[in-house]
């Protein structure tokens, strides 16, 4: 179940990022929403996991950044094909800059990911462990079926209206 938890706080903590950076572009699109529910970025979830995953196999500086850039990259990719080509939708579009690879991902991004590997790794994740350890193993089940029903949900959302604003039934008209 830590993998759960991981994979939901880094979506939730994707999620706060997303929004910090928004505001701090003054971007008009400033909700980053990515499920009709909860406050989840999954691709910063699947992310993460992945830097985690891939961490330990090499001791080094060098091996997290270079493994966590290319990781988070490849997750990056991975949604945003599976976000345009199969719901048919998109949150994100990179066409606008230099080295961009069809607007899912750009070496500018890329370099951040791979910065922000290391913060995970060497800074973030130490607490993140230490608190989803405290979480009582009741809660597993529960969480998993309230964030994959929200998941699947938002999933058929998606691709019935092609569009992201489905996600904000909140807002109003």
């Amino acid at each position: 179940m830590r993998w759960l938890w991981y994979f939901i706080i880094y979506s939730f903590m994707g999620f706060l990022l997303e929004v910090a950076f928004a505001r701090a572009i003054r971007h008009p699109k400033r909700d980053r929403k990515c499920l009709l529910l909860l406050p989840l970025c999954p691709v910063y979830g699947l992310g993460a996991c992945l830097i985690l995953w891939l961490a330990p196999m090499g001791n080094s500086l060098l091996w997290v950044a270079l493994a966590g850039g290319l990781a988070a990259t490849g997750a990056e990719l991975a949604m945003g094909a599976f976000y345009r080509f199969v719901l048919g939708v998109k949150f994100w579009d990179y066409s606008g800059f230099p080295g961009s690879l069809d607007g899912l991902v750009c070496p500018a991004f890329s370099a951040c990911w791979t910065v922000l590997s290391l913060l995970l790794v060497y800074t973030v994740h130490p607490l993140v462990a230490a608190s989803a350890a405290l979480i009582p193993a009741w809660l597993g089940p529960p969480a998993l079926i309230l964030a994959g029903t929200d998941i699947l949900v938002s999933c058929v959302a998606l691709r019935q209206t092609g569009t992201t604003e489905v996600l904000r039934w909140y807002a109003p008209n």
